[in-house]
């Protein structure tokens, strides 16, 4: 590796580092459980998909995502359900892989993608908002003034540091400036110490303590399978927009592989489950990092945070962190969707809108879900739209039909509108050159428009059908001759 990359991979991994902090406690607290826990599933899955994960320069760790999935396990069941949970949710995400699922977010069109990126970079915003508050009010007053002066300078140093050099990670420089300057002026504001103490020892290895029968197993399921579909969801989403940023190609087989043994990892060793964080891999690859490095930085340095240095990162200002994450929220953020908006097709505007509003409502997994079926039944609307014939009388009496387009479940009506078999002649030509069976649909549309053309006294004949459309047929014992 050149000297150059190998710094700012440590350098880009340092800056991650701080910024995974904040965000794993959060996650931890809002699922009830010890931050310790969030530090450890943060430090094991973003280091072990660093290292053997199918895309250099994504960072993963303990996801929010995947904190509010499981919280009603955690409190109706207890922690050691949790981990029993992260450990066969794992396995889930080791059998997609293995199995070469990955290539299943090819399904995704790119209004999805864009609103999932827009959601997530409005859930990020709005969850730095909770660190303008005390308890349950908002702050107020020298507080309020203090925390938005800070928040603004360290916005104001990544926005302008990469004007001037490029030599570090600006989010880097901001954090540890603010800091300072909070330490040496003795300023009165909340730091990361006041979430929590990380100060803690090595993860120990201990398999849950939870009976091991199908009871048990009845329990975790569900949950154990929806947090591997949102893991992956976001894991695989989150691969593409960093297969875009760096104009490379990752492997989402092995992504979902690493991500899969590092939950198991985590899960053995006392840890959250995790998936691919968006804002921190946008930190990651704005910083400069690229390699596996950085990751690998990243994760270790959250265990020497906890086993070393915590009486210092304890000192870190919220508010540094919070302006670094306004920022990277501000980058997520599709604006080009915005501007696209009366230069694309309304069907996938409103696609984008809706899979936007209903990240942040509800859950990432239920958005892109609906946004593919929005998109799914407008792709299948406009299909069957596209479904037209050419007909005219031959020589000899009979009437030819040329169809074009593509026959299936959408379009099987407009296609038998298309025939007249009361007023047809007695024979009657379907040239089917340039028209696609697809489903059953199609072929049970064949066989009706032959009943209909056979109970008027006339016949049909089918040419040009192509091979596969000739076997289905022949499969489903539907005479094509």
């Amino acid at each position: 590796m050149k000297p150059i990359r190998l710094r700012a991979d440590v350098l880009a991994g340092l800056t991650t580092s701080f910024a995974l902090l904040p965000e794993c406690i959060a996650f931890a607290l809002v699922a009830h459980l010890n931050p310790l826990m969030g530090l450890y599933g943060a430090f094991i899955i973003c280091t072990l998909t660093a290292l053997f994960g199918g895309r250099p320069g994504m960072v993963s760790g303990a996801a929010g995502s995947m904190a509010v999935v499981i919280v009603a396990l955690v409190v109706q069941h207890g922690v050691q359900y949790l981990l029993a949970t992260v450990l066969l949710g794992g396995l889930i995400m080791m059998a997609f892989g293995l199995l070469r699922l990955g290539k299943l977010v090819r399904m995704v069109p790119h209004p999805v993608m864009l609103g999932f990126v827009n959601g997530l970079a409005i859930i990020i915003a709005l969850a730095q908002l909770e660190h303008f508050k005390s308890g349950e009010d908002w702050l107020s007053g020298t507080p309020l003034y203090l925390m938005t002066g800070l928040v603004a300078l360290t916005m104001a140093i990544v926005y302008i540091l990469p004007r001037l050099t490029r030599a570090v990670p600006p989010a880097l420089v901001a954090i540890l400036g603010v800091g300072l300057l909070v330490y040496l002026f003795g300023l009165p504001t909340r730091t990361l110490g006041d979430m929590a103490h990380i100060a803690g020892g090595l993860p120990t290895f201990a398999l849950p303590d939870i009976p091991w029968n199908l009871q048990t197993l009845g329990i975790i399921a569900p949950y154990a399978i929806l947090m591997a579909l949102v893991g992956l969801l976001e894991t695989l989403l989150t691969l593409n927009l960093t297969d875009e940023i760096t104009e490379t190609r990752g492997y989402p087989d092995r992504e979902c592989v690493a991500l899969g043994a590092a939950n198991m990892v985590s899960g053995a060793f006392g840890g959250m489950g995790g998936c691919a964080m968006i804002g921190q891999t946008v930190i990651n690859l704005s910083s400069g990092g690229r390699g596996r490095l950085s990751g690998i930085v990243a994760g270790v340095l959250i265990l020497l945070f906890i086993l070393f240095l915590s009486p210092l990162i304890e000192r870190i200002p919220l508010a540094a962190l919070v302006g670094v994450m306004f920022v990277v929220s501000q980058q997520t953020f599709a604006w080009a969707s915005l501007r696209v908006v009366n230069k694309v097709p309304l069907n996938d505007v409103l696609v984008i809108i809706a899979v936007t509003t209903i990240t942040v409502f509800t859950d990432l997994a239920t958005a892109v879900l609906c946004g593919i079926i929005i998109a799914a039944l407008n792709f299948a609307w406009q299909q069957a739209r596209e479904l037209y014939a050419d007909e005219h009388l031959e020589a000899d009496g009979s009437k030819l039909y040329r169809l074009h387009g593509t026959l299936f479940f959408a379009s099987t009506t407009p296609f038998l509108n298309r025939f007249d078999p009361a007023n047809d002649p007695a024979l009657v030509t379907l040239d089917c050159q340039h028209l696609s069976f697809v489903d059953y649909s199609a072929i049970a549309a064949l066989k009706t428009l032959r009943e209909r053309y056979a109970k008027a006294g006339k016949h049909l004949r089918v040419f040009h059908l192509s091979e596969r459309c000739k076997k289905l047929l022949k499969r489903a014992g539907v005479d094509h001759d």
